[in-house]
């Protein structure tokens, strides 16, 4: 892995959906860790360098939402850009998605070039 790529966290319960967003960020030159839980990620993130996450919003367990706010809550990434990924295409969906914090939403079923689009916002 070359340290100069950023590195972005995917967490998505779908597998297919989590290996076409991989493809997808290692296709535009980022390095990836990708989690199928919230539960997972939030047991191997602490101490990684991650400078921004895709969260799915409906998962088993804990949802995007909550998997959000625990991220938040961790000193070192009280300030990543978090940008869900999901199904929820209604606007007060989306709003709900900004009012728990989140930074950008991209919704399902979604292009390369809008997630990359969304990803050039936060980072080069």
């Amino acid at each position: 892995m070359n340290s100069e790529k950023s590195t972005i966290l995917v967490v998505e319960d779908d597998k297919d959906s989590r290996l076409a967003l991989c493809a997808i960020l290692e296709g535009l030159g980022y390095n990836h860790l990708s989690f199928a839980s919230a539960a997972e990620a939030l047991a191997d993130i602490p101490g990684k360098k991650i400078d921004l996450a895709l969260l799915d919003i409906m998962m088993p367990g804990m949802n995007g939402y909550e998997l959000l706010q625990k991220i938040r809550e961790m000193p070192q990434f009280a300030d990543l850009p978090i940008i869900m990924v999901t199904a929820k295409d209604e606007d007060s969906e989306i709003i709900e998605g900004y009012n728990f914090g989140a930074d950008y939403y991209i919704t399902k079923p979604f292009n390369s070039k809008q997630l990359e689009y969304g990803i050039k916002i936060y980072l080069p």
